[in-house]
């Protein structure tokens, strides 16, 4: 009994890991940048979405929801007062996280 629990809890757990994925291709561009970048990702349905810059401590510097179209969304994003250094960007809707980072000349 106990391996047939078991066995289930595996195939659960296997297919919701292995479920197609919603957001796909995050990227900044230009990266180093000085002022400005453009955040783009590939979404595959229209979500909400949070996009989230934090610095190498973690502390968010930047939030911002968006409503993602389905296909390629881009997000400008300004500097504004942050310092020069590197930081991470993250996109996150109800079903995943996607991080990546980027530097400020």
């Amino acid at each position: 009994m106990v391996k047939k629990l078991l066995f289930i809890s595996f195939l659960l757990i296997s297919a919701v890991g292995f479920s197609q994925k919603t957001m796909k291709n995050l990227s900044a561009a230009p990266n180093p940048f000085v002022a400005n970048t453009t955040i783009s990702f590939e979404s595959s349905a229209h979500q909400k979405t949070i996009i989230i810059i934090q610095n190498v401590l973690g502390k968010t510097v930047f939030s911002k929801q968006i409503t993602a179209s389905k296909g390629k969304n881009s997000i400008p994003f300004s500097r504004n007062n942050l310092h020069a250094g590197i930081y991470i960007y993250t996109i996150r809707n109800s079903k995943e996280t996607i991080s990546k980072r980027f530097v400020i000349r």
